[in-house]
This record gives C-alpha cells, sequence and structure tokens, in this order.
C-alpha cells in the first residue's frame, strides 16, 4: 500500500553493445581522417561580428546590472546610517532636555 508503483516506460530500448572487431595492425585505415570535435563555445557560435557584439552587449548589460544592485544597497546602508545618526541626536537632546527639567525642579 504505501509503496510506490510506477508506470512502464513505453519508449524504453534497452541498449545492445556490439563488440565492434579489431583492425589488424598490418591493415592500415583507409579513407579520410575524420576532423576533431569541436570544444568549448567554438562549436555552438559562428565567429561573426554579430556575434562578438551580442556577447559583448550581453556582458555589458550583465555588469551594468550588477552595478546598479550594489550602489542601491550602498544607497540602502548610507539611508539608514543618516536615519540612526539623526534618531541618536534627537535621542540625546530630549535626554539633556529632561535632566535639565529635573534639575530645575
Amino acid at each position: 500500500m504505501f509503496k510506490p508503483q510506477y508506470p512502464r516506460p513505453d519508449t524504453y530500448t534497452p541498449a545492445t553493445i556490439c563488440p565492434t572487431p579489431a583492425v589488424p595492425a598490418e591493415q592500415p585505415a583507409s579513407g579520410p581522417v575524420p576532423a576533431a570535435a569541436p570544444t568549448g563555445l567554438g562549436g555552438l557560435l559562428q565567429n561573426s561580428p554579430g556575434t562578438v557584439l551580442a556577447l559583448a552587449a550581453g556582458g555589458v548589460a550583465g555588469v551594468l546590472a550588477l552595478a546598479s544592485v550594489a550602489v542601491s544597497l550602498l544607497l540602502a546602508v548610507a539611508v539608514t546610517a543618516v536615519a540612526l545618526a539623526v534618531s541618536g541626536v534627537v535621542l540625546l537632546f530630549l535626554v539633556r532636555t529632561l535632566r535639565q527639567e529635573f534639575k530645575n525642579h
């Protein structure tokens, strides 16, 4: 009852392993040599000025987005610091006023 039962996949085809015959050392391989597979982004993107321009624009947009977030965080910290400083001065003024008021009476 508590054991889940998963349905059997209908598109599954088991992999079959077929051994390839070994090429004897005395027979040279005939035919053209296949080109090496491209690695990295070289195989995904074609090198063109538009691609380079798009990548540069994306990088600049990312840097600007991160810079705006950093500036907004710094601005929030600065506003909080100013608010705390002002409230500290106001509290100090109130405490001094109350002390003078109690000394006079």
